[in-house]
């Protein structure tokens, strides 16, 4: 054989040996890329997890007005009818005018029946405020009040999560525990205790 048709024949031979070659890797990464679709395919149908990194618990507080009543007794003190005490001072200014009438002639009677006249109302007013005691009456009244009864309690749980990396957080009507499930798009959807 000339030296041309052997060049010819290596290169024909080599240009088999290559595509073969090349098809061997394209049926290799054929099977590698479909073995690993249908890992993929396999873990997309199974549920995908996150990590719970916190839950907090959402609470509402309700106020509950109620009104409480309990009986109280209650004192009140009625002045005196007579406070000015003006019955004890006239009675006493017309005793001591009397008795100061009866002293001395002349103007010395007439200074002796007014000064007996302003010591004499002076104490019969004492006599009356002594006399006197203030009215107490006492009743039984009825209060009431209203009174807030606040109570708390828990309407939901905000949790914190971790997935591929990202860290998110959902309103759940629960807690989650460790995990929670996820969808694409990576939303929590249940809990995975």
């Amino acid at each position: 054989m000339n030296r041309l048709t052997v060049n010819v024949l290596n290169v024909a031979m080599a240009a088999v040996l290559a595509t073969g070659v090349s098809a061997c890797n394209r049926n290799a990464d054929a099977g590698v890329s479909n073995g690993s679709a249908d890992a993929s395919a396999g873990a997309d149908a199974g549920a995908k997890y996150a990590k719970v990194v916190s839950v907090d618990p959402v609470r509402s507080t309700v106020n509950n007005p109620r009104e409480v009543c309990h009986d109280e007794t209650v004192s009140r003190t009625a002045p005196p009818k007579d406070q000015h005490r003006i019955a004890g001072t006239a009675i006493g200014a017309v005793a001591g005018g009397l008795l100061g009438h009866m002293v001395g002639g002349g103007k010395g009677n007439t200074l002796a029946t007014v000064a007996g006249a302003v010591g004499g109302g002076y104490a019969g007013n004492r006599i009356e405020a002594s006399r006197q005691h203030a009215q107490v009456t006492t009743s039984v009244e009825r209060k009431c009040d209203t009174v807030n009864d606040a109570s708390s309690k828990i309407v939901g749980y905000d949790v914190r999560y971790v997935y591929n990396g990202v860290t998110r957080t959902v309103r759940m009507d629960h807690d989650p525990g460790d995990r929670v499930q996820v969808q694409e798009g990576v939303t929590a959807v249940s809990d995975a205790r």
